[in-house]
Formats: C-alpha cells, sequence, structure tokens
C-alpha cells in the first residue's frame, strides 16, 4: 500500500506525518500503530514492526510532500521536491550512462531528469536497508517508454510525477524476502 500527502508543513511536523501515513497504513493490515509499537531496526537503522516480521514499510518526506509504503516484501521509498541538478553528486553517485541520459536532455528538463534518478537510488538503498553509505554509482537506471530499467534485477521499481513533475516518488521492492 502507498500513500502520499501533498502538505505543506512545517519542518520539525514532516515526520510525525509521515508516521501518521503509516499509521493510516497499517490499519488494512489490522495493525494498530502508534509510538508505543514495538520496532527493531538494523544495523544501519532501518526499522521494521517487531511483532509482524512479514510486514514491511518505509516512510520520506520532503519540503510539501511525506509518503509511507507498506509491503509484504522489503521496500524503499523516496520523495522530492524537483531540486537543482548537481554536478557534485552526479560525478560521485551516477553512472556514466546516466549523466549522459541527464546531459542528453533540454537543460530545462535536468533538474527534473537529476531528481527522478536520484529518488531512484535513494528507494533502493531504503529498501535493501544500508542507505547511502552504499555506493550509489554501482546502481544505475534508464527509461524505456513508461519502464524504469534497472542494473539490479531482483528488484521492481515505479515511479510517480506528481503536480506535473514538481514531485517526485520513487518506489523499490525487492522481489524476494530478505531472510
Amino acid at each position: 500500500m502507498l500513500l502520499i500527502s501533498l502538505k505543506e508543513l512545517e519542518h520539525r511536523e514532516y515526520h510525525a506525518h509521515a508516521h501518521n501515513l503509516l499509521r493510516e497504513c497499517l490499519k488494512v493490515y489490522g495493525i494498530a500503530y502508534s509510538e508505543d509499537t514495538p520496532i527493531n531496526k538494523n544495523d544501519m537503522g532501518k526499522p521494521s514492526l517487531a511483532e509482524y516480521p512479514h510486514i514491511h514499510f518505509n516512510l520520506s518526506h520532503a519540503k510539501g510532500i511525506s509518503a509511507c509504503i507498506v509491503s509484504g516484501s522489503e521496500c524503499g521509498i523516496d520523495c522530492e521536491q524537483v531540486r537543482k541538478c548537481s554536478q557534485g553528486v552526479m560525478r560521485r553517485a551516477f553512472t556514466e550512462s546516466e549523466r549522459a541520459l541527464v546531459e542528453s536532455l533540454p537543460e530545462d528538463q535536468h533538474d527534473l531528469m537529476f531528481t527522478r534518478l536520484w529518488t531512484l537510488k535513494e528507494s533502493y538503498v531504503k529498501a535493501i536497508g544500508i542507505g547511502v553509505s552504499y555506493p550509489l554509482n554501482t546502481v544505475g537506471f534508464s527509461f524505456g517508454g513508461s519502464s524504469i530499467i534497472s542494473t539490479k534485477k531482483d528488484c521492481s521499481f515505479r515511479q510517480y510525477l506528481i503536480q506535473g513533475g514538481r514531485y517526485v516518488v520513487s518506489v523499490c521492492r525487492l522481489n524476494k524476502p530478505q531472510e
């Protein structure tokens, strides 16, 4: 289940709002989620429900947007307002073909494509539970029509462009449940 909320909040309120989305998603599974719900964390800090190891979730928030995914397999989500294309980030985190993709577009499309690729990478590292310590330039993405093509074959990806591409939400699900 995926919930996305567009709502302008004070910076400190986005975290709580994302947890409210999680609470709503977990109701579908018959789980009453609160601040007292037992949570486990892996070595890198990825949370999971201690009493429901078969239910996986991930949260994300940025200025103006919050998102939550709940799934039967490991998952990750990242949401961002389209941000300025950073050459430094592209050098460090993008593959050569991703950099070429961004640079092949008209300049007014660089920021959107940069954000699309970045959120896909973030959703992947959040799904595998490692975070940005993962060498992001070792996972690559491209697009074939409406399909997302990834160098990681054990995952499926979805992406949502919201408000005419003002926001990007990317979701990754691992195709095989993790042990």
